[in-house]
């Protein structure tokens, strides 16, 4: 499952993030393999989306969100 799949309020852990150019920016703000992230909310469009990680809320781009691959809690 990817992280853009997710309803709002559900929670995943992430399991890993598909190599990309956007790879290190997304480390950098904390979406690391086993970091547990919430669904916080997203715009009409789904893009872009609003999630909680490391006690962050961080707005990402659906595209980046796809990115990421998690584990529904």
């Amino acid at each position: 499952m990817r992280l853009s799949d997710l309803k709002k309020g559900q929670r995943g852990r992430i399991r890993s993030l598909d190599e990309s150019v956007s790879k290190l920016r997304l480390l950098e703000m904390g979406c690391l393999p086993g970091e547990i992230v919430e669904m916080q909310n997203y715009a009409p469009m789904r893009d872009p989306l609003v999630i909680i990680v490391n006690g962050m809320i961080i707005a990402i781009r659906k595209e980046n969100a796809e990115e990421i691959e998690i584990e529904l809690l």
